[in-house]
């Protein structure tokens, strides 16, 4: 035990002299702002925190030391002093040019590793001459058509030194398929690339909305990548596991590790189901979280998912390398508290969250520019995002020694607070099933809408505080540049299209996408060497995820509310 019970009777003791004496008469002639101070999740908090809050806690269980288990501290022994997180900025925008020429400046002003965003129609599986893709094309990310497209995302930059991050879902087995060939291009076997692809379509049905197909052949699909990736491209993270855009949807804190750890649960199940042991592929797995406001809060939420994510896997799935245990997670600054008012308030916003994460031990960072709730990012906006990373690594002095608020009273009680409250929502998930169940059943989805709508009730009655949008409102002209994409765009993708289709052995494209129609017709098949040979022949994406979307159908979400 950390302490002894009379030494906890005595903190006790002194705490309600303190109390009476101390605290009641001077909130007598000074009253507290509020009545009760809460956490974002709805936890009262209390005005100081001692020891006996922590009256069974035992260091060594709960805490250890970094890059031991339960990893509470960090997942690697030395943390940043060893190695700084990974600085990538989510980037993307109109052609494969444009976006090569953001990579490349990125690159030039210290970024560490790429993070790619794509366009809607490239998420959803349409080609750029598609007409369900007008009007969005280049838009909210970089369009890809073809592997002709990736090469000129990537030219001119080496695929055995840059980790790629790609933010892609229902459609990411077509764009791996199309990193791996670009890195054969450039002489680079899938073995030694280095990234991560989303590839959680768990939370596409719960929160973000660019699933295609129903959600069992989109599962398939998931563990498909996630086994072929084990087998060989060991040092690619198969599947980011995604609460951040379940708080971006309106979920808490509590939600956002609960429903992010069970959605986690049912793709262990999903692999381990196909013959694959747990510690073949568990040591791959990644996740990422959505970085808030609230300081204190956010940090716990990060060191609460990584003890019981460990014990998940440890218990539950009876993994024996400790690196299936590790919760190695990117973070990316809350899209959803920018503000269009007074935007350079969200300076700010970000660097608070910024540090939030650091402090909670993140593995791979973003940061938003503060002009994002306007448009894309300028050159400008998105190098303060980047500095204000910078700015923590090597000017804050945070990064020196390993989880420094461990051991805080206030920190260590709300870890394990946020820890035992997610709990109840997992063990409240498996009971109905497991996270497939749930979502079908719409649980999941209405946690959040009711999250989502406690949350704008309370800043519509100002009893949650946002500067400059219900407080310290200013009245002012917008003043900031925008990023405007070139809407000519995609007739420019359009005319590439033709030339490919002219110019390619349409003969083997035919071939491939029969092929893999049939292993997409069998069950047991892993689809991802046919997708990869399919693209090899200059396939376009929609062409691939037509031939699926004739197997599978597409899914059209039930009414919940």
């Amino acid at each position: 035990m950390t302490f002894d019970k009379k030494k906890i009777e005595e903190i006790k003791k002194t705490e309600e002299e303190w109390n009476e004496k101390t605290v009641k008469p001077f909130i007598a002639k000074r009253p507290e702002r509020k009545e009760k101070f809460m956490t974002d999740d709805g936890f009262e908090i209390k005005r100081t925190y001692t020891p006996a809050d922590l009256e069974h806690w035992d260091y060594l269980e709960k805490l250890n030391f970094p890059g031991q288990y339960p990893f509470t501290r960090g997942v690697y022994a030395t943390m940043y002093r060893g190695r700084l997180w990974t600085m990538r900025q989510y980037a993307g925008f109109g052609t494969a040019e444009e976006s090569n020429k953001r990579y490349k400046y990125l690159l030039e002003q210290g970024q560490t590793g790429l993070s790619v965003a794509f366009d809607l129609p490239t998420q959803i599986g349409y080609d750029s001459d598609h007409p369900m893709a007008e009007g969005e094309v280049g838009k909210v990310g970089v369009a890809i058509d073809s592997l002709k497209d990736m090469e000129i995302l990537f030219d001119g930059i080496p695929l055995d030194k840059v980790s790629t991050s790609m933010t892609i879902n229902a459609t990411a087995a077509n764009l791996l398929a199309m990193y791996i060939l670009v890195g054969q291009k450039q002489g680079v076997p899938q073995d030694q690339l280095r990234g991560t692809v989303q590839n959680d379509v768990l939370k596409e049905y719960i929160a973000r909305g660019t699933y295609i197909f129903p959600p069992q052949p989109s599962m398939r699909l998931t563990t498909d990548i996630i086994m072929y990736c084990a087998e060989h491209v060991p040092k690619w993270n198969s599947i980011s596991i995604s609460g951040y855009h379940i708080r971006e949807a309106g979920a808490n804190a509590v939600q956002e590790v609960a429903f992010t750890l069970a959605d986690g649960i049912e793709y262990v199940k999903a692999v381990i189901a196909r013959g694959m042991d747990v510690d073949k592929f568990a040591p791959r797995l990644s996740f990422f979280f959505n970085a808030h406001n609230n300081f204190l809060e956010e940090i716990a939420k990060f060191r609460a998912a990584r003890r019981l994510w460990a014990r998940i896997m440890k218990e539950k799935f009876n993994a024996k390398d400790p690196r299936s245990m590790l919760l190695r997670f990117h973070t990316q600054t809350g899209g959803s508290t920018l503000t269009a008012q007074q935007p350079e308030n969200n300076i700010v916003r970000v660097a608070i969250q910024a540090l939030a994460a650091v402090l909670g031990g993140t593995q791979s960072l973003h940061t938003n520019s503060y002009d994002e709730a306007l448009s894309l990012p300028t050159e400008k906006s998105v190098r303060i995002a980047l500095r204000t990373q910078q700015i923590i690594a090597y000017e804050s002095g945070v990064v020196d020694t390993i989880d420094p608020l461990g051991g805080s009273y206030y920190i260590e009680w709300l870890t394990d607070h946020i820890e035992e409250e997610a709990m109840k929502y997992i063990e409240k998930i498996e009971a109905m099933g497991g996270m497939m169940k749930a979502i079908e059943r719409g649980y999941i989805q209405k946690e959040i809408a009711d999250s989502a709508y406690k949350y704008q009730k309370e800043v519509e009655e100002k009893k949650r505080i946002i500067v400059g949008v219900n407080e310290f409102i200013v009245d002012e002209p917008l003043d900031v540049e925008i990023l405007k994409v070139d809407p000519s765009i995609r007739d420019k993708q359009i005319e590439r299209l033709k030339k490919l289709r002219s110019e390619r052995d349409n003969k083997k494209v035919e071939e491939a996408l029969n092929e893999l129609r049939k292993a997409a017709e069998s069950e047991d098949m892993n689809l991802m060497p046919y997708i990869i040979e399919a693209h090899k022949h200059l396939a376009t994406l929609g062409e691939v995820t037509d031939v699926l979307r004739e197997v599978w159908g597409e899914y059209r979400a039930p009414l919940i509310f």
